[in-house]
């Protein structure tokens, strides 16, 4: 891969991908959702720490609107809904992955983040 010249595009893809990604918790999300495939809303905010119900739903919401992520609601009671990838969504896994590896590659430099 090569990086496009600024003249080929008139909108700047990387903006896309940042503007549907982008965020301190949408690729936690969907990387969350990569790893279980299907989860509940209450356990994905427990594996997420400190995102507040409001912003977790904001978040998917979002991400269900731009079709990363599949909502589906049973009528039971008490309710339950579980979320998990579309094929949109899936379609990010080889970039999940690398910053996986980044991530594990970068863990023993100063960070404010527990290990």
């Amino acid at each position: 891969m090569k990086l496009l010249p600024p003249e080929s595009c008139s909108v700047c893809p990387v903006e896309v991908a940042v503007n549907l990604i982008g965020g301190k918790w949408k690729i936690l999300i969907l990387y969350r959702l990569l790893r279980q495939e299907t989860v509940r809303f209450n356990e994905l905010q427990r594996s997420l720490g400190s995102v507040t119900q409001r912003t977790l739903t904001r978040q998917l919401r979002e991400l269900e609107a731009d079709g990363l992520v599949n909502r589906t609601a049973y009528a039971e009671m008490p309710p339950r809904v579980e979320y998990s990838l579309t094929e949109k969504g899936n379609s990010l896994t080889p970039i999940l992955l690398q910053l996986q590896d980044w991530g594990l590659g970068h863990m023993n430099e100063k960070t404010d983040l527990p290990v």
